[in-house]
């Protein structure tokens, strides 16, 4: 793994020549490495990179039942990000959230809170980022007290 990064970054785990994962090997390997880079609160969001349909599959195959979620994105030759989704079923409030931060950019819980004008308080927005930084879908930012969420994978991200 790199040196710890001072800001947030993204970690591309590259399926670019892969032609087949098994569903154990992905739990294995893609999963519990991401667990482990986001349990340690790293500033490493890892992503599955350029996985073929049949991966793909595999991970939906994955995923859903253990209502599990996990990034994928396609990059160009150069490395930058094409387009991002997430791989997965958020729940409807997870889901809204990521849509929120997806749409507005850098944020906060109060921010999201007053956007939405509802009677929701800040925990419960703080709790929704927090789970979604955990599963790598955002990034966090601690500013003090004060945490910022905002897109790790911006510019390609199509929410679905």
């Amino acid at each position: 793994m790199p040196a710890e990064t001072e800001a947030p970054e993204p970690l591309f785990l590259n399926f670019d020549r892969i032609q087949v994962a098994t569903a154990s090997y992905l739990r294995e390997s893609v999963l519990a490495f991401r667990t482990f880079v986001r349990g340690r609160k790293s500033n490493f969001y890892p992503a599955v990179a350029n996985a073929n349909s049949d991966v793909v599959d595999e991970l939906v195959e994955l995923l859903h039942p253990r209502g599990d979620v996990l990034m994928a994105c396609i990059l160009g030759e150069d490395g930058t990000v094409l387009r991002c989704r997430h791989i997965g079923k958020l729940d409807p409030m997870q889901q809204l959230t990521f849509d929120l931060v997806n749409r507005v950019g850098e944020t906060t819980a109060n921010k999201l809170m007053s956007i939405e004008n509802s009677q929701v308080k800040a925990t419960a927005w703080n709790n929704r980022l927090a789970s979604l930084s955990s599963l790598g879908l955002i990034c966090e930012q601690s500013h003090g007290r004060a945490k910022i969420y905002k897109p790790m994978f911006a510019g390609g991200e199509d929410g679905n």
